[in-house]
């Protein structure tokens, strides 16, 4: 998830435009990012997804800015369909929650009380839904999904907020979720609302959603159009559902800097995929 900032970091009263899941590169002070080769971008292109500003981390690649893709998914065949609703659509990737119905153990690690909070907040939601997959945050034991910190700050004009990844090829959801805890992400009293959002898309990602605005992220976005591509795996529209663009999905790329929770079409994407 992504933050975009104004220029000019140091005036103390400006104002923040949030954006869902976008990471713009590394900081100035940082170490270039290792190349990414050919053929893991073709692998990438493959699975449908962009290959503009891949950066390779020490769990995969990092895609449309906020998806970490790890080696063995790239490696996996292209078999499944993508889900689709609307003309800006809700997109699901190759990779399922499988083995239902299933409890999702969530654990917070090494966090403040508002991403505790913020963790209840998202999982009530989800759990409101009455879906064949759940989720219960855990203090002790072994999770499926840890949610733990990262610190870093702000680079031309955005910071990230948080990243997570797809569902194993075994059918797992993804086991990790990063939230930043660099003052410019959230400040230094995080509305929980706020915080349970931004959590709630990344969850999303972990269960298998891609980012609504799939075809045209400068939907939510802003600056220009950029179609990412199926992958040539095709999309499957979800009857019921309209073909008029829809602003308030939860699983947008770029959020609208508040509080935003699942609307009318992401209910019947994920009652579609998981009930």
């Amino acid at each position: 998830m992504r933050k975009q900032t104004l220029p000019v970091l140091c005036c103390v009263a400006a104002t923040f435009l949030f954006a869902s899941c976008q990471k713009n590169g590394a900081q100035k002070e940082e170490v270039k990012p290792d190349p990414v080769s050919a053929e893991v971008l073709a692998q990438i292109k493959a699975n449908g997804f962009s290959t503009d500003n891949v950066v390779k981390t020490e769990d995969g690649y990092l895609v449309e800015n906020d998806i970490l893709l790890t080696a063995d998914q790239l490696k996996q065949p292209v078999v499944s369909p993508i889900l689709r609703i609307a003309k800006t659509e809700q997109y699901r990737t190759n990779y399922l929650v499988s083995a239902l119905p299933r409890v999702i153990k969530i654990k917070v690690t090494n966090l403040g009380t508002a991403f505790i909070a913020g963790t209840d907040t998202a999982i009530a939601r989800y759990n409101r839904l009455n879906l064949r997959i759940t989720f219960q945050r855990i203090t002790s034991g072994t999770p499926n999904i840890t949610i733990k910190g990262f610190n870093q700050g702000p680079s031309g004009g955005y910071i990230t907020l948080g990243s997570s990844g797809f569902p194993t090829s075994g059918g797992n959801p993804y086991g990790t979720i990063k939230m930043n805890t660099n003052q410019y992400a959230y400040g230094s009293n995080p509305n929980v609302l706020y915080v349970g959002s931004v959590i709630q898309h990344e969850i999303g990602h972990c269960i298998g959603m891609r980012h609504t605005d799939y075809m045209d992220r400068s939907y939510s976005c802003g600056g220009s159009a950029i179609n990412e591509g199926d992958g040539g795996v095709g999309a499957v529209w979800i009857p019921g559902t309209p073909s008029a663009p829809d602003a308030n999905s939860w699983m947008l790329a770029c959020s609208n800097g508040g509080n935003r929770t699942f609307n009318a079409n992401d209910i019947i994407a994920l009652n579609y995929l998981y009930h």
